[in-house]
């Protein structure tokens, strides 16, 4: 049986990202940066819409309010995997950034050790078991993987959140959540609570192009 993870992971700018990912962990890090830079922040021929697959990370990466981390647990290690993401809300807050801009902060942590089935299935559980501690936040937490079947929400055809290694990111709930809010019943109230004026007329927008 694996030790337990026991060494926490340092966050790191995207800048310290790519003069470390040479170090032992590069392998990881240098995978886990490679998506975020060539896949997250550039456009996609069957994202459905125009822009970047991920607008909110290449805004934060303009801003350096983004931070990356690798995570040495498996899929035996939920307690260690669970109290990094707990962490992670509070260093979250604690990114530098100018008041009008905060919202733009994210933490992404790859777990290349969960690959397995068995490594996903426990970083959905340490998801679930964030949900509505994020919510409350208004906070969004993210799980991708290599096998992700969650269809596009301008493309249903299209795979958006398949990642070379499991991934969990946090972000702030911003305006332009409609979309999700509209997909997933536990969003919707609090994000109508978080922006009751402009997110209703976003998710009426967003029905009616749907429509």
């Amino acid at each position: 049986m694996a030790e337990p993870a026991t060494t926490e992971p340092e966050l790191m700018t995207l800048a310290e990202a790519r003069a470390r990912s040479t170090d032992l962990s590069g392998g990881a890090l240098s995978t886990l940066l490679g998506w975020v830079e060539s896949y997250l922040m550039s456009t996609h021929a069957d994202l459905g819409r125009t822009g970047a697959v991920c607008p909110f990370t290449r805004q934060a990466a303009k801003l350096d309010t983004a931070r990356l981390a690798i995570s040495q647990a498996g899929p035996e290690d939920e307690d260690a995997a669970f109290a990094l993401i707990r962490r992670s809300f509070a260093e979250l807050d604690a990114i530098p950034a100018k008041a009008t801009m905060q919202h733009f902060r994210t933490v992404i942590v790859g777990f290349p050790a969960c690959a397995s089935p068995a490594g996903v299935a426990m970083l959905q559980r340490v998801q679930n078991r964030h949900k509505f501690y994020s919510l409350r936040r208004n906070r969004m937490i993210g799980l991708m993987h290599l096998d992700s079947e969650a269809p596009g929400l301008w493309n249903p055809e299209f795979r958006p959140l398949r990642a070379p290694l499991p991934v969990l990111a946090i972000r702030h709930m911003v305006e332009h959540d409609a979309p999700f809010a509209a997909r997933h019943p536990l969003l919707l109230l609090p994000y109508l609570a978080r922006f009751p004026l402009a997110g209703t007329r976003r998710l009426l927008s967003h029905l009616r192009a749907g429509a």
